[in-house]
């Protein structure tokens, strides 16, 4: 450890602040981010950044006293040793204030892949009730002609998303209109989508029936949302998006640009020592958020900051997608509004105390309408000043999560089947795994 921190001592000399007072400057050009002739992020309304004193968010009323929130437990793709690959997703809906009747509703979903052409795997034409009624589940296989690389990735993206995707519709009929609806995780299953659209012959899961149902039942699901005028967003916990940064390299900025996520760089644009020196910020947005010039830089623990609403039209990876909705995969699909009314739209929101930064997704079809963006965001803002983050999602990841035991249990279940284990599955006790 004295070695390491030798170590540490110099890596941590390189980095010098000031080289970062451009960072207001790299914002202004997200105002309308092109790549080409194509948008690849335009903000809403105005460029801001602004700040919540989290003392006086938690002394108000809740804007929606009536949340839900949607999640899944998975036990993860598990292999054995005759190639098979088999996920078990888990999804449940939970309510606050809580409503054991909503909760009791599950939704299994098995998915399985065997590159194998003779290894018959097993499906259900239909839905199998269990628990008197208030669960179901299907059984879904991904054919052998359909991926050849990526496979834990897509077993587990429609096992996960075919689940999340059919609960949430079952329970738009039993959900009272008034209340405010939580996703976890992206809006849409983006990682699903980039594969169909960037099909080939080694991933070709654009021919998977199930990847087609996927994709319809999130449009279905934002037409439920839009045309009720019922906020639903996705809250991204981790963020790992690369597409501000990759299209400012495109660009060839005259910044540098040492992020590599364009999370880092919004911690960084939001971070209150940046805000502190910036003349972006005036004094009468801070005023009129309850923070005098004076005290609001004087702790950490006690703020929120957070940016203005971006609309994301067009998605850039190494290739572009069309569209950042589900219409990027070209298909036939039944929708009820415009296709620019499904892309996707976000606003960063940065906890200072912990160090972390949320993003939180909507439908643009939603969110053009200002009195909704400002109560997704008040929403937002009061459940991270309560409870650190929304405590109705904290609650469905609770009632859905697939434990560590029941995933063993899970495997002792395979008689004729053995894990695929490797020398780091039991190498270290569990005792010792500190």
């Amino acid at each position: 450890m004295h070695k390491i921190s030798e170590l540490v001592k110099r890596i941590d000399s390189t980095y010098d602040p000031e080289e970062q007072e451009a960072i207001a400057d790299i914002y202004e050009l997200l105002k309308e981010l092109k790549v080409g002739e194509k948008i690849v992020l335009r903000a809403v309304d105005r460029l801001y950044r602004g700040i919540i004193r989290t003392e006086l968010m938690s002394q108000c009323k809740d804007p929606y006293p009536l949340t839900y929130a949607c999640d899944s437990g998975s036990t993860n793709p598990m292999t054995y040793d005759n190639g098979i690959f088999v996920d078990f997703c888990h999804c449940a809906l939970a309510s606050t204030p809580t409503n054991l009747k909503l909760h009791r509703y599950r939704t299994i979903v098995c998915s399985t892949y065997s590159s194998s052409l003779k290894m018959s795997m097993p499906t259900t034409s239909g839905w199998e009730s269990f628990d008197d009624g208030w669960g179901r589940a299907k059984m879904i296989k991904i054919e052998p002609d359909e991926l050849e690389k990526r496979v834990p990735d897509l077993v587990h993206n429609l096992c996960m998303y075919l689940a999340e995707s059919e609960h949430i519709i079952l329970m738009t009929e039993k959900i009272d209109p008034s209340g405010f609806f939580i996703m976890d995780g992206p809006l849409y299953p983006k990682q699903l989508m980039y594969w169909m659209v960037i099909s080939n012959k080694e991933v070709n899961i654009k021919q998977n029936k199930y990847a087609q149902i996927i994709l319809q039942n999130y449009i279905k699901i934002m037409d439920y949302f839009i045309e009720k005028r019922i906020p639903v967003i996705g809250f991204v916990k981790n963020p790992v998006d690369v597409q501000i940064m990759n299209a400012l390299r495109k660009q060839k900025v005259p910044f540098d640009l040492p992020w590599v996520l364009d999370s880092q760089f919004f911690k960084n644009f939001l971070s209150l020592s940046k805000i502190k020196h910036s003349s972006t910020f005036s004094s009468g947005e801070m005023n009129s958020r309850n923070i005098s010039s004076s005290t609001w830089t004087k702790s950490t623990n006690g703020y929120l900051s957070y940016t203005n609403w971006f609309l994301q039209p067009n998605q850039f990876y190494e290739k572009f997608l069309n569209l950042t909705s589900p219409f990027a995969v070209e298909n036939s699909f039944d929708h009820k509004f415009l296709p620019e009314d499904y892309a996707i739209c976000f606003f960063m929101v940065y906890e200072p105390a912990k160090k972390v930064i949320f993003k939180i997704e909507a439908p643009y079809g939603l969110i053009k309408d200002e009195k909704i963006r400002q109560e997704i965001q008040k929403k937002i803002f009061f459940d991270i000043s309560i409870n650190g983050f929304p405590f109705t999602l904290s609650k469905a990841d609770t009632i859905a999560k697939i434990r560590r035991i029941e995933k063993e249990e899970i495997d002792t279940q395979f008689v004729n089947m053995n894990p695929d284990l490797n020398y780091n599955d039991f190498r270290w006790d569990s005792r010792y795994d500190i």
